[in-house]
């Protein structure tokens, strides 16, 4: 995955775009109303069931009396009849459309198992003043021409960037609510304006706890805007501590249904790519994509069954009084710690996988250990939220510092690629604690 132009660079030019925010420069006005539909109800965009005209690259668009571009990325077996995820990867201050096609849209292109259609689209001077509102036109433009021709789920929308690229995703949540379903800004501002910011969309925030060029403080009060429409429990989210080299992701509790926030904190800078237990940020290696990706995923789409319900009645007869068996089961018993495997992703010669750990028990568990054993020609080559010993054959993974204490029926993750087929799941996947 190609490497992402850092910002670290460009600490003076950050500190323009703040001035200027603090002059009124960057008002973020909404130029046109979205023609898009409600959240919740997937309609047949009009390119469903069309033989598209574009396809994937570089595209030019009028718009706001402007030419434009944006890279387009359409999935591999593109299928006319089928809805698909939509996604837009903002780009970063003197970054560009092309950098983050090459990134992967953010590392989410391979998770995406050809199940999303993916934009990139340009800034004016590389990056997102959205002066008049000219850049949510263009978002809306973009929309408009790409659901003309291809077969979008209108209920899974999405936007994500980095630094502006950041900012411009809030200006799309605060201006668009009912357009797009979620975002997830990393390391922004409020850069690119907030045109409206009343109305709730489920929110991801990611930001390093001594961001050299948008204080960390920047982040979270875009957050705060979307724990008040989402209506969610303030709080104050546990933050890692400096060169602890980890992040601690928290979910908002009391939150309207279907729009959960969520925020993640990690001992770092400026960067799209943190690396746990490392200073150096990796695209490869990072846990932001696939936190994003299960953040985004997480929503069903609303298609409406094509058949009716089956009328059948429930059966009249009492049920079977047979006694329940007197062992109990293997798992599940109070404070009982349990382990489910299962793959994220594959791709010719590895794959991602994702083990979730659970509490089903009524008492605290304080600390947790998995055992699995991979399958011949399997071996780790990163992994996150624990801390692995051994790499192939039988493997172990406790707990990280920050997701070792599950309180009764709560649960938590850990995630990691590996080279080899990943077809065989693992065998003897258990768990244990402390």
């Amino acid at each position: 995955m190609a490497k992402r132009t850092p910002l670290l660079s460009s600490i003076a030019a950050a500190a323009v775009l703040l001035a200027a925010v603090a002059g009124g420069a960057l008002d973020g006005g909404l130029g046109r109303t979205a023609q898009a539909s409600t959240i919740g109800t997937l309609a047949a965009t009009a390119g469903c069931g069309k033989a598209p005209t574009l396809s994937s690259g570089t595209r030019t668009i009028s718009s706001g009396g402007q030419n434009r571009s944006y890279i387009l990325r359409i999935p591999d077996g593109y299928d006319r009849n089928r809805p698909y995820r939509l996604i837009f990867g903002f780009h970063w201050l003197n970054g560009s459309a092309n950098n983050v096609a090459s990134a992967g849209y953010y590392g989410l292109l391979p998770l995406s198992n050809n199940s999303t259609i993916f934009v990139a689209p340009q800034g004016i001077d590389n990056g997102w003043a959205n002066t008049n509102g000219r850049d949510l036109t263009l978002f809306d433009d973009i929309s408009r021409q790409v659901e003309n021709d291809l077969c979008v789920d209108t209920s899974q929308r999405f936007a994500l960037g980095w630094s502006y690229g950041g900012a411009m995703s809030y200006a799309v949540a605060c201006a668009r609510p009912n357009v797009v379903r979620a975002v997830t800004v990393i390391s922004g501002a409020n850069l690119s304006g907030c045109n409206g910011g009343t109305q709730p969309v489920a929110y991801f925030g990611i930001h390093g706890t001594f961001d050299s060029v948008l204080n960390i403080s920047a982040g979270r009060s875009l957050r705060d805007t979307f724990v008040r429409n989402n209506g969610c429990t303030p709080q104050s989210p546990r933050e890692p501590s400096r060169g602890s080299l980890t992040h601690i992701t928290t979910t908002y509790s009391g939150c309207r249904e279907g729009y959960p926030v969520q925020w993640a904190a990690f001992d770092g800078d400026h960067t799209p790519s943190p690396v746990d237990g490392s200073p150096s940020p990796n695209d490869s290696r990072t846990w932001t994509s696939a936190e994003i990706w299960r953040f985004f995923s997480q929503f069903a789409s609303t298609t409406p069954p094509t058949t009716a319900p089956p009328t059948t009645a429930p059966p009249t007869s009492a049920p079977p009084t047979t006694p329940p068996p007197t062992t109990p089961p293997p798992t599940g018993e109070p404070g009982a710690c349990t382990a489910t495997y299962r793959t994220v992703n594959t791709w010719p010669g590895g794959f991602q996988a994702e083990v979730t750990v659970a509490n089903n028990g009524a008492t605290t568990l304080n600390g947790w250990t998995v055992r699995l054993t991979l399958a011949s020609g399997q071996a780790i080559s990163s992994l996150w939220n624990g801390v692995n010993t051994g790499t192939s054959g039988s493997v172990s993974v406790r707990n990280a510092p920050y997701n070792g204490t599950l309180g009764a029926n709560a649960s938590t993750t850990f995630g990691f690629t590996a080279t080899g087929n990943g077809a065989t799941a693992p065998g003897g996947v258990g768990c244990t604690s402390p």
